[in-house]
């Protein structure tokens, strides 16, 4: 089995650390810069349960060394797909499998989902459809990441907790693919649920995401802090019911209430959030995967969102005044 992971960081970085050392796969990755230096020099390093490993693992600056594969993993946020197309591109062949571990509202949300949208191409996250015609959603798997990873020096990955990659096809069936896929990770040592609804568990973890994520750019404060205040705690609040009311009107049943879930976010602790890490480090925000698509999805639907449209307002100026963000034409 041929694997290329597209985006070597951390998601990545780890995913491919775990499946090398595994031994079973021929396992590539494409990276850049300082990363791909020392991964091609001193291997893939992870450290895992305070113990350092390296990971065999061929590294390449440009997908045409590698050919076509049986799975490309994409481990990029979702504002770096399109801009990586053409790179992606060498690495497709007929039967390829693209296996999607962006955050927030996939591209690919309308491709088989049985409903009155079928077909429909998500703006906020695919202008024009670019990716929709070029990756062609017919290769994809579904995945939503749920380990905590960090990059701790070029080449130096470090796992800090959590095992599970939940995979599914946009149809719902249990294809072998799907299936031979999960096989391999869990040989690796990771968890790889295949699910029969992908979607439900993609709002489950957006649901959080659309909300904590901008307030703690807006507020420069942690999960914690944003649940310990009343204010924005019902601010979160109010833009995730916006958000259920959206899930539910697409056929999503939820399988938490709201109460639930703010309170798992504040149990996280004295955590800052993705999108707050990107804002300090002068890095591009996932402002429209996360929020954008969202409200997007509420026209869609004919839903009102007025908490998310203010917030997502917002946090857009603030990223444009930071350059953490591009407005669209």
């Amino acid at each position: 089995m041929k694997i290329t992971i597209f985006g070597a960081g951390a998601i990545g970085g780890y995913l491919a650390a775990k499946l090398a050392l595994a031994g079973r796969t021929e396992l590539s990755i494409v990276a850049r810069g300082a990363h791909l230096e020392a991964i091609q020099t001193a291997g893939l390093r992870l450290v895992e349960h305070g113990q350092e490993t390296v990971a065999p693992v061929r590294a390449a600056a440009k997908a045409e060394e590698l050919g076509a594969q049986d799975f490309v993993v994409l481990a990029l946020k979702a504002h770096s797909v399109a801009p990586a197309l053409d790179q992606i591109a060498p690495l497709l062949g007929p039967d390829t499998a693209v296996v999607t571990m962006q955050n927030g509202v996939p591209w690919w949300y309308f491709f088989k989902n049985g409903g009155a949208l079928e077909g429909t191409r998500l703006q906020a996250v695919d202008p024009g459809g670019t990716i929709w015609d070029r990756l062609g959603p017919q290769r994809v798997i579904g995945s939503v990441v749920y380990p905590a990873v960090e990059v701790d020096a070029p080449g130096l990955i470090h796992h800090v907790e959590g095992r599970r990659f939940s995979l599914g096809e946009p149809s719902g069936e249990r294809s072998a693919r799907v299936t031979e896929l999960a096989q391999e990770m869990v040989k690796a040592g990771l968890q790889a649920p295949v699910r029969d609804d992908i979607r439900a568990e993609i709002w489950i973890k957006l649901w959080g995401n659309l909300s904590f994520n901008p307030i703690s750019v807006l507020t420069g404060s942690t999960l914690a802090a944003i649940v310990a205040d009343e204010a924005t705690r019902t601010l979160a609040r109010t833009m995730m019911l916006e958000a259920q009311a959206i899930g539910e009107s697409l056929g999503i049943r939820f399988p938490i209430d709201v109460d639930r879930r703010i309170k798992g976010a504040g149990d996280v602790g004295e955590h800052k959030t993705s999108m707050l890490q990107d804002l300090e480090r002068g890095r591009p925000m996932e402002i429209d995967a996360l929020v954008g698509a969202v409200q997007e999805l509420g026209r869609l639907t004919g839903t009102p969102t007025p908490a998310v449209d203010a917030v997502l307002g917002l946090v857009r100026r603030l990223g444009v005044e930071r350059g953490c963000y591009s407005v669209r034409d």
